[in-house]
C-alpha cells in the first residue's frame, strides 16, 4: 500500500553524488525493486480500494518487439499512478504460451513437427538447439504428441526468462508474484471448468458442417482469425452443356473444384438465364448433370454473370448449398490435397479417368491438370485471364483458405440466433447493449465492437486440430459395434479439472475401456487460444481457486489492449464474462495504436518490419524509450522516432541536474518543504504554476490520458529550469548577502517544493531517473509515496503571472547580450524596459531577481508601453568581466 513520507516537511541535507547520470540507473533501481515489495499487491484489502489489471499476456514466441513495449509503458504509467493516488493495484503479468506461434516456433527451433501416433520417447534428443531460422516440414523430424508438448514447455519457459528481463529493464511496476501461464495448471483449470459450465447452459454445442481451414497448420480457422488479402489468380472461361446441345459459358478462378460442382446460380432478374432456371446442364470435362437454380446473391455484373457452386469453393458457395439444399460433393482432403478415392457422382469414364490423373494431387497441381484437358477438348474459351481477388487467409497462414467439412466445437457469441433461458434479448443483442455499458478510450473505438458484434454471422468456433493447448475436457461413448457416438458426450466432474482425456480416464470407466467398444473415445482437440485468453481476468483474478482474491479485484477496472484486437480478446473476453457472470469483466477498456515503420505501415513480426526493444533500452535508456511511448496518445498510431527517445533523454538527464542544482542551493542546511517558508512573490508565482499544474495532471490522469499529464508536466518543468530557477539561484544561495534570510529560504523551499512535487508527477513516466533524485533526500521509494495534490500547495500559491511576466522580460534581456555577442555576465550599465500597463508591477514584483540574474548595476526603470510586447527601450552595457583561469 502507498506510504505518505512525501508529507514530511523538514528533511536533512540532501546526499547527492558528485556527479550525477542516467546511466547504470536501470540496473541499480531494478535490482532494488526486486528486493523489496514496492509493487506488490497486499491481499488483505478490500475491493474499493484495489485498482485491477486485466493486464495483456504477451504471446510467448521468440521476442518482444518495440511495439509491446509502447502499449505496455502507457499501462504502466497508469499502473503506477492510481499506486501513488493511494490504491492498492492489482497488476498481475500472464503468458500467452500455447497455440500455433509456440507450435510453429518450436518446428523451426528444434527441427521437430508432432505426429500424434508416434509413441513418447523419453530419451529423444532434438535434432537441432535453434540453430535453422526455418527448416521445411518435409525435413523436420516427426515426434509423439507428449514429446512435442515438453519441449513447447521447454521453449517457452526460457522465452519467458527473456521477456520478464525485458519487462524489468523497462520498468514495468508489475506484482512478480502474479504471474500465470495461459497453459498452466491453473489456467487450464479456469478454461475447462468455463466450457463445462457452457455447455451444461447450451451455450457450447458441437456440429459437423463446412469450415474455413488452413492446410499448413491443418486446423479449423475462427471467424475472428480471419484476415482478406489479395492473391493472384487466373479467370477461366468453361462451357457447361445443356440439353438443346448450346453451352453456358461461366467463369471461374477454381477449375480444380469443378469435380465439386453441384449447380450453377443466377440471379433470379437476368434475362439472359431466366430460360434455364429449372434444367439441367452438364459439366465439362467431368459430364456430371447439375442443375441450373436461381439465388438473388448471384452478381449479374460479375463475370458471366452466372456462377458453378461447388462444395466448397468458398462462403457464398456454403449460403447456396444450405438455403437450396445443395447435394454435398466434398473432393478437398484436410491436407489441402483432391481426395485419392474417385467420387461416386462422377460415372462418365472419361471423367473419372481424368479425376484418377489429379486423385492426392494439391490443389495447384489438379487446377494444371484440369486446365490442360479444358483446353485440349475445346471446353475452355480462350486463354485464363490474370486477376487479384480478394481471399480469404488465417491471419497466421501464408495459404488460402478453404472450405472443409469436419465436426467441431462452438461457443455462441450472437453469431447465430440464440436466446438465453428467461433473458428478454437474443444473445446478439445482449452483447451490443454490454458494449454500450463499457467505457472505450478513446470512445470512437465503441463502434468497431459494435460493428463486429452485428456484423457477426457464425458462433464461435473454438475446437482445433493442433497440439500444445488446453484439452477439451471431453470424451465420447463407443457403442457395443465399436463406433464412436459424438452424441454421447462423457464429461467429468469439475473437481477433476484440470484433465487431458488422452491420458484420464472419464468418470465410470476404466483405462482398460478406451477405444474399446462399450468404452469410450478421447477428445483429441484443443481449444483455441483465444478461448483461454478470453478469461485472463478469471485467471489472473483467482477464479475457482482463491474466492477473496476474485472478489476484491474482479470485475476487473481496465483492460488494456491494441485496438487491432477488439473483434478477438476484446469482443471474446465480453462474451465469457456475460455468458457466466451476467456482467462485463471490467469497466474500461484502454486501446493502444499500431507502431508504425517509416513507411507509415503497422510492424509486425509477420511483417519482418519490427524493432527488438532491448538495444533501445541500451542505448537511450529506458526511461527515453518510456518517454517517447507516453507521447503518443490511445487509440493513436505512431511512428517508430528514435529522435523523440532522444527528447526523453535529455528530460531524464535534466530532472537529475536540475534537481541536484535545486537542492543543493541550501549547502549543509536543512531541506526545508514548508510552504509558509515561500513568501516572495515571485516564489508564490512558480507555486501557483505548478498548482494548475497538478490540476491538470490529476485531472488527465483521472480519464486515463497520461500524454496530458505528461504534456503538461514537461512544459512547466522546461519553464522551471530555463527561467525560474535562473531566475531565483542568486537568491537562494545568497553567497553575498544581498538578501534577508527569509527571501533566501523563500526561494530554496519553493525550489524544493517544486522539485519535491515534479518528481512525483514524472515519476509514472520516468521510473529510474525519479527514484534516483527522491533517494537523495527521501526514505523509501517515490512509487510508494502520495501523488501531490493542490490543496497541499495551495497556501503557498501566488499569482502564476508574475513568473510569466519575469520570464518574458529575461528573455528580451538576454537576447540583447546574445545578439551583441557578449558573454552573458556582462553587466548592464542601464535598463529601461517598457511593458503593457497590466504586466508592469507584475514585473516590478521580481525586479530584484531580474537585476541580479542579467547583472543590471546601474539603473533598471519599468515604463508602461503601448505595446503588448515587453521590450527594452533603452539600455548600456558595460565591460565583460575577465575570464577566470
Amino acid at each position: 500500500m502507498t506510504s505518505h513520507a512525501s508529507d514530511l516537511t523538514r528533511l536533512p541535507a540532501p546526499t547527492v553524488p558528485e556527479r550525477v547520470s542516467a546511466d547504470g540507473l536501470e540496473t541499480k533501481w531494478t535490482d532494488n525493486w526486486a528486493g523489496s515489495d514496492v509493487y506488490a499487491f497486499n491481499p488483505q484489502t478490500t475491493r474499493s480500494e484495489v485498482f485491477s489489471i486485466d493486464t495483456p499476456p504477451p504471446t510467448v514466441s521468440g521476442s518482444l518487439h518495440v511495439g509491446h513495449v509502447f502499449s505496455y509503458t502507457h499501462t504502466d504509467t497508469i499502473a503506477r499512478y492510481k499506486r501513488m493516488r493511494g490504491m492498492n493495484v492489482f497488476y498481475p503479468m500472464g503468458w500467452d504460451d500455447n497455440g500455433l506461434p509456440t507450435e510453429r516456433r518450436v518446428q523451426n527451433y528444434f527441427g521437430v513437427r508432432c505426429d500424434p501416433s508416434l509413441p513418447y520417447d523419453p530419451d529423444f534428443v532434438p535434432p537441432h538447439q535453434g540453430s535453422a531460422t526455418s527448416i521445411k516440414n518435409k525435413d523436420q523430424k516427426p515426434i509423439s504428441r507428449k514429446n512435442f508438448i515438453e519441449l513447447c514447455q521447454q521453449l517457452t519457459e526460457e522465452d519467458e526468462k527473456g521477456f520478464e528481463e525485458l519487462w524489468r529493464r523497462l520498468g514495468l511496476s508489475v506484482d512478480w508474484n502474479t504471474q500465470y501461464q495461459t497453459i498452466g495448471t491453473k489456467a487450464q483449470r479456469v478454461a475447462q471448468a468455463a466450457f463445462l459450465r457452457n455447455l451444461a447452459r447450451g451455450e457450447a454445442y458441437q456440429a459437423a458442417a463446412p469450415g474455413l481451414w488452413d492446410v499448413t497448420f491443418q486446423t479449423a480457422v475462427a471467424q475472428a482469425e480471419l484476415e482478406a488479402r489479395e492473391y493472384p489468380g487466373f479467370y477461366h472461361k468453361l462451357a457447361f452443356h445443356a440439353a438443346d446441345g448450346s453451352d453456358v459459358v461461366i467463369e471461374t478462378t477454381r477449375p480444380e473444384l469443378l469435380p465439386a460442382c453441384v449447380a450453377l446460380i443466377a440471379h433470379p432478374d437476368d434475362a439472359r438465364y431466366k430460360h434455364l432456371f429449372g434444367t439441367t446442364v452438364t459439366s465439362p470435362a467431368f459430364g456430371v448433370e447439375v442443375p441450373v437454380l436461381a439465388h438473388p446473391a448471384a452478381e449479374m455484373d460479375k463475370g458471366a454473370g452466372i456462377a458453378m457452386c461447388c462444395t466448397f469453393g468458398d462462403l457464398t458457395d456454403v449460403q447456396w448449398w444450405r438455403e437450396l439444399q445443395l447435394p454435398l460433393r466434398s473432393i478437398l482432403a484436410k491436407d489441402g490435397r483432391l481426395e485419392a478415392e474417385i467420387p461416386e457422382w462422377i460415372t462418365a469414364p472419361a471423367g473419372r479417368d481424368l479425376y484418377a490423373a489429379c486423385a492426392g494431387a494439391t490443389t495447384f497441381t489438379a487446377r494444371k491438370h484440369i486446365v490442360e484437358h479444358l483446353a485440349a477438348s475445346g471446353e475452355m474459351l480462350g486463354d485464363p485471364t490474370p486477376t487479384q481477388r480478394m481471399t480469404n487467409f488465417f491471419e497466421k497462414g501464408d495459404k488460402p483458405l478453404e472450405i472443409v467439412t469436419s465436426r467441431q466445437w462452438y461457443i455462441r457469441n450472437g453469431g447465430k440466433d440464440f436466446t438465453r433461458p428467461g433473458a428478454v434479448k437474443n444473445l446478439s443483442e445482449e452483447l451490443v447493449s454490454r458494449g454500450e455499458e463499457l467505457n472505450f478510450h478513446p470512445d470512437y473505438m465503441a463502434v468497431r465492437y459494435d460493428n463486429w458484434v452485428k456484423g457477426l454471422n457464425s458462433d464461435w468456433l473454438i475446437s482445433r486440430q493442433r497440439f500444445f493447448g488446453v484439452p477439451l475436457p471431453l470424451w465420447y461413448a463407443i457403442e457395443a459395434d465399436g463406433s464412436i457416438n459424438y452424441d454421447r458426450v462423457l464429461t467429468p466432474a469439475e473437481e477433476q479439472l484440470p484433465v487431458d482425456p488422452t491420458i484420464d480416464v472419464p468418470p465410470g470407466f476404466s483405462a482398460d475401456q478406451r477405444d474399446q467398444p462399450g468404452g469410450f473415445a478421447a477428445e483429441v482437440d484443443i481449444m483455441d487460444t483465444w478461448a483461454t485468453s478470453s478469461l485472463t481476468p478469471q485467471i489472473a483474478g483467482g477464479w475457482l481457486s482463491d474466492e477473496k482474491l476474485f472478489k476484491n479485484v474482479y470485475p476487473m477496472d481496465v483492460r488494456p489492449q491494441g485496438h487491432d484486437i477488439i473483434r478477438t480478446w476484446l469482443f471474446s473476453t465480453v462474451v465469457r464474462a456475460h455468458l457466466e457472470f451476467d456482467a462485463l469483466p471490467w469497466k474500461h477498456a484502454l486501446l493502444s495504436g499500431w507502431i508504425l515503420d517509416p513507411d507509415r505501415k503497422k510492424m509486425s513480426k509477420s511483417k519482418g518490419n519490427v524493432v527488438t526493444p532491448m538495444g533501445l533500452l541500451e542505448k537511450h535508456g529506458s526511461d527515453a524509450v518510456r518517454y517517447w511511448a507516453a507521447s503518443a496518445r490511445l487509440g493513436t498510431d505512431t511512428a517508430f522516432d528514435e529522435s523523440q527517445m532522444k527528447i526523453g533523454r535529455r528530460l531524464a538527464i535534466k530532472v537529475l541536474n536540475a534537481s541536484k542544482f535545486a537542492l543543493t542551493m541550501g549547502a549543509e542546511a536543512d531541506l526545508d518543504l514548508n510552504p509558509v517558508n515561500v513568501t516572495e512573490a515571485l516564489d508564490r508565482s512558480v507555486i501557483g504554476e505548478l498548482v494548475k499544474v497538478v490540476e491538470a495532471a490529476t485531472s488527465a490522469f483521472e480519464v486515463f490520458d497520461y500524454t496530458r499529464a505528461l504534456e503538461v508536466s514537461e512544459t512547466f518543468f522546461w519553464t522551471f529550469c530555463d527561467d525560474y530557477l535562473e531566475l531565483v539561484k542568486e537568491r537562494a544561495y545568497n553567497r553575498d548577502g544581498l538578501w534577508s534570510v527569509g527571501q533566501s529560504l523563500s526561494a530554496r523551499s519553493a525550489l524544493a517544493l517544486v522539485v519535491d512535487t515534479m518528481v512525483r508527477l514524472f515519476a509514472p513516466f520516468l521510473p529510474f531517473a525519479t527514484e534516483e533524485v527522491w533517494s537523495w533526500y527521501r526514505p523509501g521509494s517515490v512509487h510508494e509515496a502520495a501523488w501531490p495534490t493542490a490543496d497541499s500547495l495551495q497556501s503557498a500559491a501566488g499569482n502564476p503571472a508574475i513568473l510569466e511576466a519575469a520570464s518574458k522580460a529575461l528573455v528580451r534581456l538576454r537576447r540583447v547580450k546574445s545578439e551583441a555577442k557578449v558573454s552573458p555576465r556582462t553587466p548592464y550599465l542601464q535598463v529601461v524596459l517598457e511593458a503593457p500597463a497590466a504586466l508592469v508591477s507584475l514585473l516590478e514584483a521580481s525586479k530584484d531577481d531580474l537585476a541580479r540574474v542579467t547583472h543590471i548595476h546601474g539603473e533598471f526603470s519599468i515604463l508602461t508601453s503601448a505595446s503588448e510586447e515587453v521590450t527594452i527601450r533603452e539600455y548600456s552595457l558595460g565591460e565583460a568581466p575577465a575570464k577566470q583561469k
